[in-house]
C-alpha cells in the first residue's frame, strides 16, 4: 500500500505494539478468541530469543512521528536448541531424512515466527516487502517457517516459493493438535522473486 511504510522496531517497540499486532493476527488467521492470550504470551517470550528482529507496516499518523494503523507485521530470530518450534521441527526432519538432513536446515537458521497482513491490505506487496526486509542481511545460512497447510497454492505458499523456499514437511501436526502446517525452508539470501503471474502478496 502506498500509504503504508515498513519500519524496523526493537523489542520495546514490539511489546508496545502487541495489541495492534494481535488484531492483525486475528484478522489474518481467524483463530478461536480463546487462543489469543496464549499467542500474546508466546510473542512476548520471543522477544528474548537470540538476534530477534521485527518489522511493521503502518500508516503514519497525522503528526509525522506518530504511528498510525498497523497493516501488517513480521518477526523472527535465530533458531536454537531448547526453543519449542525448533526442537519439534528438528525431530520431525530427522525422522524424515536423518539427523544430517535436520541439521542442514536448522543448525544455522533464521526462524520467521510470524508474518501477517490484514486481509484488506493483502495483494499489494506488503507481505513480500515485510519478508524481504526481515531477511535482508541476516547472517544465518537458512530461513525456515511454518504456514497453514490449507492447500498447496495459498498466497502465502506462493510468496515463499517465489523467493526460493521449498516444502520440508507437509500435512504436519504440531504437538497438542490443531490445524495442519507446512514447514518450509530456503537458503539466505532469499532468491529474487520468480515471475509467477500471481498478484503480489
Amino acid at each position: 500500500m502506498r500509504d503504508a511504510k515498513l519500519r524496523e522496531i526493537d523489542e520495546r517497540a514490539f511489546l508496545r505494539r502487541l495489541d495492534p499486532m494481535l488484531d492483525v493476527y486475528g484478522a489474518a488467521m481467524d483463530p478461536p478468541p480463546e487462543q489469543l492470550p496464549g499467542r500474546r504470551t508466546i510473542m512476548e517470550r520471543h522477544t528474548a530469543y537470540p538476534a530477534f528482529r521485527a518489522f511493521v507496516a503502518e500508516r503514519r499518523g497525522a503528526l509525522a512521528r506518530l504511528p498510525g494503523p498497523l497493516h501488517g507485521f513480521t518477526y523472527g530470530f535465530h533458531g536454537a536448541r531448547g526453543q519449542w518450534w525448533h526442537d519439534v521441527v528438528f525431530e520431525a526432519l530427522a525422522a524424515r531424512g536423518g539427523p544430517e538432513h535436520a541439521a542442514t536446515w536448522l543448525n544455522d537458521a533464521f526462524e520467521v515466527a510470524e508474518l501477517h497482513v490484514r486481509p484488506d491490505a493483502q495483494g499489494r506487496g506488503l507481505g513480500r516487502g515485510l519478508l524481504t526486509a526481515l531477511c535482508a542481511g541476516r547472517p544465518e545460512r537458512t530461513v525456515v517457517l511454518s504456514t497453514l497447510e490449507r492447500r498447496p497454492d495459498t498466497p502465502a505458499r506462493r510468496l515463499y516459493r517465489s523467493v526460493g523456499m521449498v516444502d520440508l514437511l507437509t500435512d504436519f501436526e504440531f504437538p497438542g493438535g490443531g490445524p495442519r502446517y507446512a514447514v518450509m525452508g530456503g537458503t539466505l539470501p532469499l532468491a529474487a522473486p520468480l515471475a509467477t503471474g500471481a498478484p503480489p502478496q
